[in-house]
């Protein structure tokens, strides 16, 4: 399976940038000139007529993380006024065969993609053919290997950043000395190895009380995948470890039913907010998860892609990358934690306004 964090980028705020558009959910007309890169955008960014858009919502296969995009498209269109909104996946997480899917979209009358790439370091051509086609592209949930993004931009979790909290909220759950193992996905995906270097770099910051013992990868195809390889890892070298920090879906859901049910002492941080991972936080066998915010990245992203398909709005900086969120839950906010994703939510579309387009 693939990640289920997104792409590792900060937002790029833009230095000098000129005034920004003006956010506005009263339905009042926006003034309907073409939007231009040269504007001053001093226009608004609410939609006008979103009707002729039909946004179409790829991820890259299959996967629980990507649920939350399904319910968000479909409130989006009715919020906004599209003219359609679908998601669509592909059975396999094969780049082709995304490729066709956008392809068939595409020809059904879809006209602006939100898309999960499969491959970081081959979806800038997707992406730069969709363009050619005259459609509005973002990158959601994962952004293109390398420092080039071809989508009009990316809204993506910082999977360093949320790493990192993620190892720190282990480590001060371990009292800060111990023994930590890593749990995440594909040792090959971009994604993965920042992970990786987010979680060394809160273990580097103890000097030495806390060890990385070992760091287990490829193990998010599914839930039975990380059952067996957390079972194994108990069964080895249970007593060895102080703390376990998973950045990947199904590892995190399976070593919370593993320490819960082997008695083990080991203090587990998870990720996302999967209702066994909620209910552990609860019961104090799971310390804490780092939350995503994919409900932002389908409203939010939907939002952008209607002003600039509907030719209202344009990117300032094409390609620009922008961080959609993370967020640490413990038993002390595990009961409203859905209050800062929807705080990060409207931030979005505050910076999209502000910062980020220029709107006719």
């Amino acid at each position: 399976m693939r990640p289920v964090l997104s792409s590792a980028a900060v937002v790029a705020v833009l230095a000098g940038a000129s005034a920004g558009c003006t956010l506005k959910n009263s339905g009042e007309p926006a003034g309907g000139s073409v939007a231009s890169t040269q504007g001053t955008g001093n226009g608004t960014a609410d939609l006008a007529d979103g009707s002729a858009v039909k946004v179409a919502l790829v991820p890259g296969g299959a996967h629980p993380y990507f649920q939350p995009w399904k319910t968000a498209g479909a409130a989006a269109r009715d919020e906004y006024g599209l003219g359609g909104v679908t998601f669509d996946e592909t059975a396999e997480w094969d780049q082709q065969q995304q490729n066709d899917l956008l392809s068939t979209l595409a020809a059904r009358g879809y006209n602006a993609f939100g898309v999960f790439g499969v491959s970081p370091t081959d979806i800038n051509s997707t992406f730069a053919d969709l363009k050619a086609q005259g459609f509005a592209v973002a990158s959601l949930g994962s952004c293109p290997a390398g420092d080039v993004n071809k989508a009009d931009f990316c809204l993506s979790t910082n999977v360093e950043l949320a790493a990192y909290r993620a190892a720190r909220a282990t480590i001060d759950a371990m009292g800060g000395t111990g023994t930590l193992v890593h749990l995440t996905g594909n040792n090959v995906d971009a994604n993965t190895q920042l992970r990786i270097k987010g979680v060394a770099d809160a273990v580097n910051e103890t000097k030495g009380k806390v060890k990385l013992l070992q760091t287990v990868t490829d193990i998010d195809k599914d839930l039975q995948t990380a059952q067996k390889a957390v079972s194994d890892l108990l069964a080895a070298k249970g007593n060895e470890i102080q703390g376990i920090v998973t950045t990947a879906y199904n590892p995190a859901v399976a070593a919370a039913e593993a320490v819960r049910s082997s008695g083990s002492k080991a203090k587990v941080v998870a990720i996302d907010d999967d209702a066994k991972i909620i209910s552990s936080i609860k019961d104090g066998s799971v310390s804490a998860t780092v939350v995503q915010n994919p409900t932002g990245q389908a409203d939010v992203g939907t939002w952008v892609l209607a002003l600039m398909q509907s030719k209202q709005c344009v990117m300032r900086s094409p390609g620009v990358v922008v961080d959609s969120g993370s967020f640490v839950v413990t038993k002390a906010n595990v009961a409203d934690y859905a209050k800062a994703r929807q705080s990060k939510t409207a931030e979005l579309k505050t910076q999209f306004a502000d910062k980020l387009l220029n709107c006719g």
